[in-house]
């Protein structure tokens, strides 16, 4: 039975958790942690792709987005326990797992710890922060400017960095999109930015924010703080997937997750940015993604 469904679960410490939940009840799972910020809004290129496989597809939108009540101080492998009592609510026991942009350490983390995840997928996502490691380099100007705030100051000074704009983009258009994220976009991601795709994108910040920053300001803070696990721990198949012109996850982060991570498999496309990577290649990332062995 197909099904067309967005909700939320109730968690054991009473928070909510929304979520988007289409496709065949009977299908195989696909879970997507979406990147920074969205919320479980249709993605419809991801969603209809996923929908022609007979999968299920299930997207969460972390604490602080949407309705998802918020988690303070919330670290990135705190994910797992909330994935856990999800999973537990649908009554699904095994899944596939999709991080895209800011949803990639989330999805790690559930690859390293949650029982019943049977790979995992991650595209244009970001790397944890070390000596050594120069996480800024080829970021688009408004993410340095953000995660140098998140460093420096803290919630106090990225609280203020995002409510300068009382909005919440909640009234733009996609075009007025296009020139807020312009330092983070290359000419190839820009071109694909426009009628569905856009407006789907779109929707997906709309969502994350309609209630408030909270969210956004919890990524980037679990970002750039230790994240709670290690890439050591992960042993399912990990699939790396990052253009080398990505201006909001530069390719470096890409590359020392595929180098951290003892189960990776690293595809790096010349010339594709964020979105493009992820639009022209999510046939195969499904298929290589639920071609895992049980």
């Amino acid at each position: 039975m197909e099904t067309r469904a967005t909700g939320h679960v109730r968690l054991a410490d009473g928070r909510r958790l929304d979520i988007r939940d289409t496709g065949p009840r009977t299908g195989d799972v696909v879970l997507l942690h979406p990147g920074t910020p969205m919320g479980a809004a249709r993605l419809g290129f991801i969603e209809d792709a996923a929908h022609a496989r007979g999968l299920r597809f299930v997207v969460v939108s972390r604490p602080g987005y949407g309705d998802s009540t918020r988690l303070p101080g919330r670290a990135v492998a705190h994910a797992v326990a909330d994935t856990a009592e999800l999973l537990d609510a649908l009554a699904v026991d095994r899944l596939h797992v999709i991080g895209y942009s800011g949803g990639g350490p989330h999805a790690l983390a559930c690859a390293a710890r949650l029982d019943g995840v049977r790979g995992a997928a991650v595209i244009g996502g970001v790397a944890p922060r070390h000596d050594g490691f120069d996480w800024f380099a080829g970021m688009g100007e408004a993410n340095v400017h953000g995660f140098t705030t998140c460093i420096e100051g803290g919630e106090p000074a990225m609280r203020a960095i995002l409510e300068q704009d009382p909005d919440r983009m909640q009234s733009v258009t996609v075009d007025q999109m296009v020139q807020q994220l312009d330092s983070l976009l290359p000419d190839v991601d820009r071109a694909l930015l426009s009628e569905d795709l856009g407006a789907d994108i779109l929707g997906a910040i709309q969502e994350a924010y309609r209630v408030g920053v909270d969210g956004t300001l919890d990524d980037n803070l679990s970002f750039v703080s230790p994240w709670g696990f290690g890439l050591d721990e992960i042993g399912v198949p990990v699939d790396i997937w990052h253009g080398t012109v990505d201006r909001m996850s530069p390719v470096q982060h890409g590359r020392y997750l595929a180098a951290q991570v003892p189960t990776a498999r690293a595809h790096v496309f010349e010339g594709e940015g964020h979105i493009s990577v992820l639009v022209g290649m999510i046939d195969t990332i499904l298929d290589r993604l639920c071609d895992t062995p049980s």
